[in-house]
């Protein structure tokens, strides 16, 4: 018996939704926002919190959120429009922790009080949130973590070190993976806490990226009381938060909309780039057929997402083929940022903002093409993506 056939396409209603979107980022992103969007530039944690507090008065900023928690009540096909849109207009990417992260797990997981203390400053931006799940000897074997938080009657008293707290220079709260049990197994004894960044005894250091962009902070923790009803989900529950997040995360690396737009930079540094008989590369057969390559595994995994939309369409949540998308989506953001790379030749050795050397649109290249080098090992390393697909797709045992 032949399947039914999935039906791909987007309604009237879609498209009417996507010119929505499409004209409103037109009409309200700052002139100085589009302008840096049009050199492929990087956005500063201001101005994404300047992005935010837009999206946020519109009732868009948080699309994946039921109405009854303030989402804007967007079914899976207007989330994934929305979210091409925005990275096709090159709008600040929105930090993802409190909005994407801990925002749905408080709606899903946090007792009444949690959600009327943390969602109201999520959405409006007053409150600014990072991550505490990878720690120096705990990355792809998270379940390793040595954080610890002891049982001190009210409170937990909270010691270790997070590493790889994104943007955590700039947090309100950061939402921790932590041990407070060590009987089992390892990932039964973990619990979830969030904590207040101000907190005494908390200590944030930023360090420098490849990409020489503050993004990264080792974040230390050294006796700091955590008020037990900071403890979201059950005592010894966290490992099922965490993998309820880390698939909302991997969900996000798809990046189809960000693979488009630089496959789309790399044709206009083409067209703009002589090459050695005076002709523009985008001339040359080989450089052509290289961009067509790409653009061919683009659109696969761009039907990849569309499989996986129609699913989430009929209500299925979504399970282990987000580590496909995660899989694909972040090899093709590197071999985009590589053609790119590639194309710019003696450029590509340029830094970002170097003005009168390269033209804007390549000043941020560089920069782009180190930092997303992390692409493979974030939201749960390629390696990783590559067992669970393994094992929960293929069937294959364990090793």
């Amino acid at each position: 018996m032949v399947p039914p056939a999935m039906d791909l396409t987007f309604t009237e209603r879609d498209e009417a939704f996507r010119k929505e979107v499409r004209e409103f980022v037109a009409s309200a992103m700052p002139p100085e926002m589009k302008q840096k969007a049009a050199d492929y530039g990087h956005f500063s944690m201001p101005e994404i919190m300047e992005w935010h507090k837009i999206l946020a008065k519109k009732g868009w900023v948080a699309p994946h959120w039921p109405e009854a928690a303030g989402g804007p009540g967007f079914d899976a096909t207007q989330r994934f429009i929305f979210s091409e849109e925005m990275e096709l207009a090159g709008a600040p990417p929105l930090s993802p922790f409190g909005l994407v992260m801990v925002g749905p797990l408080i709606i899903r997981f946090g007792t009444d009080e949690q959600k009327q203390r943390f969602l109201p400053k999520i959405l409006s931006g007053e409150e600014v949130w990072c991550q505490g799940y990878s720690e120096p000897g705990a990355g792809s074997d998270l379940a390793s973590l040595r954080t610890s938080a002891e049982d001190a009657g009210d409170h937990f008293v909270v010691n270790g070190q997070k590493t790889w707290t994104t943007y955590a220079q700039y947090a309100d709260w950061i939402f921790c993976l932590v041990r407070t049990s060590n009987e089992g197994k390892k990932q039964a004894g973990i619990s979830f806490l969030l904590i207040p960044i101000d907190a005494p005894g908390v200590e944030v250091k930023p360090m420098q990226t490849l990409g020489h962009t503050p993004a990264f902070c080792d974040t230390f923790f050294d006796n700091v009381k955590v008020p037990k009803e900071n403890l979201l989900g059950p005592l010894n529950g966290g490992w099922t938060l965490a993998k309820a997040l880390l698939g909302h995360e991997r969900t996000l690396v798809a990046a189809v909309g960000q693979c488009r737009r630089t496959i789309r930079l790399a044709k206009h540094i083409a067209a703009e780039t002589q090459g050695a008989d005076g002709k523009p590369l985008l001339d040359d057969p080989r450089w052509r057929d290289r961009i067509a390559r790409l653009e061919l595994r683009l659109r696969a995994h761009q039907m990849t997402n569309y499989r996986s939309l129609a699913e989430q369409q009929k209500g299925k949540h979504p399970g282990p083929e987000t580590s496909i998308l995660k899989l694909v989506g972040s090899e093709l953001v590197q071999a985009a940022d590589e053609l790119c790379m590639e194309l710019m030749g003696l450029n590509s050795l340029s830094w970002f903002n170097d003005e009168g050397v390269v033209p804007a649109f390549e000043q941020w290249v560089p920069s782009t093409f180190c930092y997303d080098r992390a692409t493979t090992i974030y939201a749960g390393s390629n390696e990783i993506q590559k067992n669970i697909i393994a094992k929960m797709i293929l069937g294959l045992p364990s090793k």
